[in-house]
């Protein structure tokens, strides 16, 4: 891995160099996409496993994170730096967020405790912190409700899609259950880095025969973890280290809490992966930028080489996208408008089946279940319609990115779209959520930026907490971002505690059959809304990449121009010069790609 990283590096500063000899402001791109990112640690684990006072600990913040907010809903706890401490419940593409002190977080995030008067459950939760830790990595703390294999194991599966590592917490009770198991096959092939918690080592004396107990499980039944390394720690043991009677005996119990070797681990790994990751991102940079240099060294070379053929050509070209611009029938608004409509009837489908399996679903959860499990049902079901608005949303965003790509291909062809994306990738815009609130106006380039896929991205902590921003940005994914679109059902909860029900089987059919039923008008409404806000969107930025593209070919004439003026020799030299650059643009393309390849390699080995 260390060759592979030289070679990684030497490489892009090579590539970097060939690109500010051809375009400063492209390599100025390229350098600011290899700047390292905070990186993302997530904490998963079932309820009671101690999870939030590990968090805690680990954070050198006791009491931070609410520790019976293990009978939360599905809010997530970011942790960030920050220069002073500030909390803020969000609403990703909703609503605007919503300040409020740290002393009323768990009102926030625990079902246990009632939120402010008048204010909707938030998606996730946002803490600023002055902790020197948090300035190398955010952490991010996942609901603990119900076990992970309920929905709530979906939550916490969208949580690890985008996390630079992930921490699974277990206790020093008993083994693994069955659920842990299985969330641990299906999380397999999403996070590449996992390290294992022990916690309540000090509670329970036989806690290594539960460790090798842990490990034989592993090997069975998760043999890609079986090699993971375990830390046995203690939160409690930690915390007494404040009220140490002296400095030795609270530097004994931190090293025996296990604590602060669980720190130096997570920022060893960390700092490793952000390192690569920040190659990876430049790396896929210089090959967006190498390609659209490629095309215009082309253009510049039959400039010099078949003159006035060329400016035929491109004349042609200019007047027939003119024509696209100025048409009173606009074939490609029809097309796109077409192509939405279809959007819409696939996805009112998709709401009803989703809707319609979770009530069934449920409804069968209903008749097996005791008194106990149906005073829970409130929660389960806010949960799980949080994860079907996610897939709808996901589904709808991919969907979206489908209709742009068949709009575009009837406008432009494969080396336009190339020098298109590159440079609306350049333009540096925010990602785009459309209907924004208390933000300035999406522009055209802006929109078109989110529906053509390509963006700057958010930090790694936001998308492991983001899941109706899409399926997050795995680390060595392009660098794309699907539309986010806003279909987020913070209503849930709020219909779970507003609502009455009574315990009786009937009575909580009832109750689930009308929720369901206003979650799905919720749905079907936003859907709408937002399907024509992104019809509009994508016909203003389209004929804003049409204007781009004319102008760009006006460029060109100017330069067959120039090209038909000078002299045989010149000319000559000049054709030389390009002939040379354009082979190590194709070469550095090439190798780009080519370690790209093997950095994915080594990550599915991992």
């Amino acid at each position: 891995m260390s060759n592979l990283s030289q070679t990684v590096r030497q490489t892009r500063e090579r590539l970097t160099s060939l690109v500010r000899e051809l375009d400063t402001s492209m390599a100025d791109w390229v350098t600011r996409r290899a700047a390292p990112e905070v990186s993302s640690v997530v904490i998963v684990g079932e309820t009671n496993r101690g999870k939030s006072s590990l968090v805690n600990a680990l954070l050198s913040a006791p009491g931070l994170s609410p520790v019976d907010a293990d009978v939360a809903t599905s809010t997530y706890l970011v942790f960030q730096h920050g220069p002073s401490w500030a909390a803020r419940a969000c609403y990703p593409g909703l609503l605007a967020p919503v300040s409020f002190p740290l002393p009323a977080l768990i009102n926030w995030v625990s079902a246990a405790h009632d939120l402010p008067e008048g204010e909707l459950p938030p998606r996730y939760v946002e803490v600023d912190a002055p902790i020197p830790l948090l300035e190398r990595m955010s952490v991010v703390d996942t609901p603990g409700v119900g076990g992970l294999e309920s929905v709530h194991g979906e939550l916490a599966l969208e949580a690890v899609t985008s996390a630079t590592a992930l921490i699974f917490v277990v206790d020093a009770s008993s083994p693994f259950t069955r659920g842990e198991l299985d969330f641990l096959k299906r999380v397999g092939d999403r996070v590449e880095t996992v390290v294992f918690a022990l916690t309540k080592t000090d509670q329970y004396r036989g806690w290594r025969q539960v460790l090798d107990a842990d490990k034989a499980l592993l090997a069975e039944h998760a043999p890609r973890f079986a090699d993971a390394t375990f830390y046995p720690v203690s939160s409690r043991m930690f915390g007494m280290a404040a009220q140490a009677p002296n400095p030795d005996a609270a530097s004994m119990l931190r090293e025996r809490s296990g604590i602060s070797a669980l720190q130096t681990a997570l920022q060893e790994l960390v700092t490793g992966r952000a390192g690569m990751l920040a190659e990876a991102n430049a790396l896929r940079a210089l090959s967006t930028v190498l390609a659209e240099l490629e095309i215009r060294l082309e253009h510049e070379k039959r400039a010099l080489s078949v003159g006035e053929d060329e400016a035929v050509l491109l004349r042609a070209r200019r007047e027939e996208l003119q024509t696209e611009r100025r048409s009173s029938t606009r074939g490609w608004q029809v097309r796109l408008r077409g192509e939405v409509q279809r959007a819409r009837i696939e996805n009112s489908h998709e709401i009803s089946r989703q809707m319609r399996d979770l009530q069934t679903w449920y409804r069968q959860a209903i008749d097996s279940a005791d008194r106990t499990a149906l005073s829970a049902l409130p929660q389960q079901v806010d949960t799980a319609l949080q994860v079907v608005s996610g897939r709808i949303s996901t589904a709808l965003s991919v969907r979206l990115s489908q209709v742009t790509d068949a709009v575009l291909a009837t406008l432009f062809s494969a080396e336009e779209l190339t020098l298109i994306r590159g440079q609306f990738a350049r333009g540096e815009q925010p990602p785009v959520v459309l209907r924004p609130k208390e933000k300035r106006p999406p522009t055209a380039e802006d929109k078109l930026l989110v529906f053509m896929g390509v963006s700057g991205g958010l930090g790694a902590g936001k998308l492991a907490v983001m899941p109706l921003a899409g399926l997050g940005i795995a680390v060595l994914n392009p660098i794309v971002l699907p539309v986010t679109i806003a279909l987020g059902l913070g209503a849930g909860w709020w219909m779970a505690r507003t609502r009455t029900h009574t315990a009786e089987k009937q009575h909580v059919k009832q109750w689930l059959s009308d929720a369901i039923a206003d979650a799905r008008s919720t749905v079907d409404q936003l859907a709408a809304e937002q399907l024509i806000e992104a019809e509009q969107a994508l016909s203003l930025a389209l004929d804003e990449a049409l204007a781009k593209r004319i102008e760009a070919i006006e460029a060109e004439l100017r330069e067959v121009d120039r090209a038909l003026r000078m002299e045989a020799g010149e000319r000559g030299r000049e054709l030389q010069a390009v002939t040379r650059q354009l082979a190590e643009v194709e070469q550095g393309r090439s190798k780009a790609e080519e370690l790209l390849g093997r950095i994915r390699s080594v990550r599915d080995r991992a």
